[in-house]
């Protein structure tokens, strides 16, 4: 069996490599050829004794990034009493459903939050799971995204601090600190890999400074470090955070992430979307990363991210769809769409171009991630390629291909994941995903009656 691809005749590719211009070179009717999961070569009239895409009348781009997710919540979308709450009332509605959930709820959760990805584009995505109830574990998601096939960045999250110590979550969710670190030790020895085409990637991730504690964010911190893994957490999200941290702490989000060890290239954090001039300052410096999710801080309310003062600072900047308790989808091509329009509503029609916001979906967030083997199309690097039919109704009577967030398909035809066709003619041929769909919509149905 041969171990190449060619992707063959693209009307138009999109390298987001480091040729000047918001999308790199962009290059015509150009052939990729892939050999062992990796780019082997690029250009025209290439051929290939492996399988071959014919990609005519198709826009390729690398795969999307997710950069924050919450995959246990596709179980919880559009719940009636958290519909049009803010943060910290919509957690406090949704926590007693979570705290029923099990590992067959996070695994079936995880495997329909990733197939959605996969057909919205999206090639890699992390995943912030903070809660392990009844025998939950990472595990479970790992799993699933292993049948999905898309890479994965899960990350060990974690709630210590329970409504009877002053924190938002129910005591029944939290865990003890020492149990914490030890399940992180745990995992990032068992999944963890460190090597360039890792399908797995493991993180620690504190929830947000309102439920767990000093120590322990300074505790993951130093841990993180000593083993070579990221950490992640949600800061400044709306004002009701920002007034948490002067209340609680003295001082911003921003401050208090410093003092604590949390910035740095290794460190991102989701939201930000209060970070403030010297905040942002702070990051850029530090190369401390953000998760921008534009839809889902619009259903909470939250407000719109200075995501073009961050960019124009040099802070790394990726999206994230959020959990769908809280964006309900998870399409990553609506998400790049929504960031260009809301700092355009923002700041006017010029904030941002369709080019921009396409490539902070994908070398944006590969660079969030720390992953510099993958996120553009270049010989060398891992083949994450996403292939969009621009002949469709979504884009007809398009006279740019590139701007593929203004007029384009809001799913992917076909997604090659390090090498691996995982999506074809947009299906999922490697999942029963009825079946799937059928298994989830039972398990929220006794959610609900519970």
């Amino acid at each position: 069996m041969s171990n190449e691809l060619l992707i063959k005749g693209a009307d138009l590719t999109l390298t987001m490599d480091d040729a000047p211009g918001a999308c790199g070179q962009e290059l015509v009717h150009a052939d990729i050829l892939i050999r062992d999961g990796v780019i082997a070569q690029i250009g025209q009239g290439l051929q290939s004794t492996g399988d071959i895409i014919h990609a005519n009348g198709c826009l390729v781009t690398p795969g999307l990034v997710n950069t924050h997710h919450h995959l246990y919540q596709s179980l919880t979308r559009a719940v009636p009493m958290g519909q049009d709450a803010l943060l910290f009332g919509w957690l406090e509605t949704l926590y007693p459903i979570w705290a029923r959930f099990g590992p067959d709820e996070m695994r079936v959760s995880a495997m329909v939050g990733l197939a959605e990805l996969a057909l919205s584009g999206c090639s890699m995505s992390s995943d912030h799971l903070y809660l392990y109830p009844n025998g939950a574990r990472l595990d479970d998601t790992i799993e699933g995204a292993r049948e999905v096939g898309i890479r994965f960045h899960p990350t060990r999250g974690a709630m210590s601090i329970g409504r009877s110590q002053g924190g938002l979550p129910p005591d029944a969710l939290v865990e003890q600190e020492a149990a914490i670190l030890n399940d992180c030790i745990r995992v990032v020895d068992r999944f963890h890999d460190p090597r360039d085409g890792a399908m797995v990637r493991v993180g620690i991730a504190p929830c947000s400074p309102f439920s767990v504690s000093r120590d322990l964010m300074r505790d993951a911190a130093l841990l993180a470090r000593d083993k070579g893994v990221m950490l992640h957490t949600h800061l400044a999200e709306n004002d009701e955070d920002i007034a948490y941290s002067l209340a609680q702490f003295g001082c911003r989000p921003g401050q208090y992430a410093e003092e604590l060890g949390w910035t740095g290239d290794d460190v991102w954090h989701a939201h930000c979307v209060k970070l403030d001039a010297g905040e942002i300052d702070l990051f850029a410096r530090s190369k401390t990363g953000v998760a921008h999710c534009p839809c889902s801080n619009c259903r909470l309310g939250s407000g719109i991210a200075p995501v073009r003062a961050m960019r124009d600072a040099g802070v790394k900047v990726g999206l994230g769809v959020d959990g769908s308790a809280s964006n309900d989808a998870g399409n990553l091509v609506a998400e790049a769409r929504q960031t260009m329009l809301l700092q355009r509503v923002a700041l006017g029609a010029d904030a941002m171009s369709a080019r921009e916001a396409l490539r902070i979906a994908t070398r944006g967030g590969a660079e969030v991630l720390g992953r510099h083997d993958t996120g553009q199309i270049a010989v060398g690097k891992r083949a994450d390629i996403a292939i969009w039919d621009m002949s469709g109704l979504p884009a007809a009577g398009n006279w740019d291909k590139a701007a593929l967030l203004l007029a384009g398909p809001m799913q992917v035809r076909d997604l090659i994941v390090e090498g691996r066709h995982i999506v074809q003619s947009g299906h999922l041929p490697h999942l029963d995903l009825p079946r799937l769909i059928e298994t989830h919509n039972a398990m929220a149905a006794r959610l609900a009656a519970g």
